[in-house]
């Protein structure tokens, strides 16, 4: 099993290099390595045991691979080959099915790090990769948009490795354990690097300009797995320092609450994604133990919901509110919204069940109010008028009938759901969040304001953060 998790850690990178020595294969060596990538999570879900591999003892390269993992890595590889099928026919060149290999590989090194120098490597190797690929179409905006993306992320990094060289000062080892030991300000940098990387709570108000700017096969990665490379290690640290535990919850229930008070509000289609993405990072926070099942429910509904909503007529919901879009495309929208709002038998039902299931008190009531906020956000795309004779691209059915068969199938995961409380109780979210949406928020005219998304109060807010974090630790 040692060799096996090189050799798959390795094989993107290796792949992408292969590519460009058979530019005529790119598109086949890309699939080929996520469908590697598919095959090493189920193992993971065979194996009894997790495995730890430490490579290069005190200094670094800590690997640690478990069930936990394999609900990430089969995350990324699902939503990667969806994108990689979505962009099949188009004019995509070999680059950019290298860098999305590359991308693919530096994620799944992301979710298998257990230490804080192997980590800060592959969330820069995947940044760079990330932003190479939402500046792909070289326009002014794209590359404005890249830029921006890779100067928080460098910022958020940079915070990172001050407090990763603070945990090795204390303990000689760079293990997420060290955290255990290490000095206040260490966790409160290392902690502001992550939300931002993995946009959480206000840290993650660069989410909305990046994901709805990005070309749409892009945005449903970013969207789909990057951010999910700074929650897994927040999800890490939880564990192995029960200490931390009620930080990660707090954060967690911070940006559902924030996400879905901005999504419920937002016009645009994309934006409303990308804002929705920071309320469903909130619902994999706040059970830090159960995080895995719903970031595999997140990550593959929120890719299917980028490429469809990438192929309306219209981003703008008042404009395709008036006019029929495809049924087909309807369907989609359709089962995807209901899966993330928690519908029987649909990968989001278990996962919002079993992520309920194990709340603190303190914090059921409002995560049930985030649920019925998260339907009012996607009944918007359940009332659209549809019509058969609106056209879409054909390439588009092969990855959204890849992703709409893993909500299905992916459903087995957690078949204890399935009792007549919990069934009644994923209805009634749907069917008030529903009513709410028509009666109410439908005919709302409030427009929230995007001051928050600046640049300069992003770094404000970095601070805040930061500030908080330190007395968090220190209280605690």
């Amino acid at each position: 099993m040692t060799n096996i998790t090189i050799g798959w850690i390795a094989l993107p990178f290796f792949l992408g290099f292969f590519i460009y020595l058979f530019p005529k294969l790119d598109k086949f060596l890309a699939l080929f390595g996520t469908v590697v990538s598919v095959g090493y999570a189920l193992q993971l879900f065979a194996q009894q045991s997790p495995l730890r591999l430490v490579l290069l003892d005190n200094f670094g390269n800590i690997l640690f691979v478990d069930q936990l993992t394999g609900y990430f890595i089969l995350t990324n590889a699902l939503v990667t080959a969806a994108v990689l099928l979505y962009c099949w026919n188009t004019d995509k060149t070999t680059f950019f099915y290298a860098q999305t290999l590359i991308l693919h590989g530096s994620v799944n090194a992301a979710f298998a790090c257990s230490d804080f120098i192997s980590l800060y490597v592959a969330l820069e190797v995947s940044g760079i990769a990330a932003f190479l690929l939402i500046a792909y179409p070289r326009t002014n905006r794209s590359i404005w948009v890249g830029l921006s993306y890779l100067f928080v992320g460098n910022t958020a990094m940079l915070f990172y490795l001050i407090g990763a060289a603070l945990v090795y000062k204390a303990n000689h080892s760079f293990d997420f354990v060290g955290l255990r030991g290490a000095p206040p300000e260490a966790l409160a940098l290392i902690f502001l690097g992550l939300l931002i990387k993995g946009g959480v709570f206000v840290s993650g108000l660069w989410l909305p300009l990046t994901h709805s700017e990005s070309e749409t096969p892009v945005s449903a990665l970013l969207s789909g797995v990057v951010v999910k490379t700074g929650v897994l290690p927040l999800l890490r640290c939880a564990l192995v320092v029960p200490e931390i535990d009620p930080i990660v919850r707090i954060f967690g229930v911070g940006a559902t609450l924030l996400g879905v008070i901005y999504a419920i509000f937002e016009k645009d289609t994309k934006r409303m994604l990308a804002l929705s993405t920071i309320s469903q990072l909130g619902w994999i926070l706040v059970s830090p133990v159960v995080g895995g099942f719903y970031a595999l429910a997140h990550g593959i509904v929120k890719a299917a919901l980028f490429l469809a909503v990438g192929s309306l007529p219209s981003r703008n919901i008042k404009e395709i509110q008036q006019k029929p879009i495809n049924t087909g495309l309807w369907i989609v929208l359709v089962v995807t919204s209901l899966s993330i709002s928690g519908a029987p038998l649909l990968v989001g039902f278990g996962a919002k069940m079993l992520t309920m299931k194990n709340l603190l008190p303190w914090q059921s009531i409002i995560m049930n109010v985030a649920a019925v906020g998260t339907m009012i956000c996607y009944a918007r795309f359940i009332f659209l008028p549809h019509n058969r004779e609106q056209e879409v691209r054909s390439g588009i059915w092969a990855p959204l009938l890849l992703l709409i068969g893993a909500l299905v199938a992916t459903n087995i995961f957690y078949p204890q759901a399935y009792t007549v409380a919990n069934i009644v109780k994923a209805l009634a979210i749907i069917g008030i969040g529903c009513l709410s949406y028509v009666f109410v928020f439908k005919r709302s005219f409030v427009k929230l304001p995007r001051v928050l998304e600046r640049f300069e109060n992003l770094v404000g807010f970095m601070s805040l953060t930061l500030i908080v974090l330190f007395w968090m630790r220190f209280a605690a």
